[in-house]
């Protein structure tokens, strides 16, 4: 009878062992399923890539800054080329005047046909040493 009553006393001990190891797993499985869980990770290893790609763009500013300057005056030129190409005079009429009716009323034109006979039109393309219908 003792026999039994120890391995009684085992099974239970080791029973609630294994009920605390699964407890403690399934704890662990719903904080890593829990939706601040999975946002928080994603947002801890963007912030890491970030702050490896920001070291490795200090290093090489570091060490190249004519291409650095060069990479920030190719930025500005795109983003002033509509004034330059005004400047030049290499604008296209048509765009010109679209901007000029949008600034003059504040709204911008609709490039949507309402007569369907323009529509037409614009489809048809006519060729050289055709006959017009």
């Amino acid at each position: 009878m003792k026999d039994l009553d120890q391995n009684f006393y085992e099974d239970r001990a080791l029973r609630d062992a294994a009920r605390e190891v699964f407890l403690a797993d399934l704890a662990h499985v719903r904080a890593s399923l829990s939706g601040t869980g999975i946002a928080g990770r994603m947002v801890d290893r963007v912030g890491e890539g970030a702050k490896d790609v920001f070291q490795t763009a200090k290093e090489n500013a570091d060490d190249n800054p004519g291409i650095i300057a060069a990479l920030i005056g190719a930025i500005l030129l795109w983003i002033s080329r509509g004034t330059i190409f005004e400047m030049l005079g290499l604008t296209n009429s048509d765009d010109h005047e679209v901007d000029e009716i949008a600034s003059s009323d504040g709204t911008t034109p609709s490039t949507e046909h309402t007569d369907a006979s323009t529509d037409e039109h614009d489809t048809q393309i006519e060729m050289p040493g055709e006959p017009d219908d």
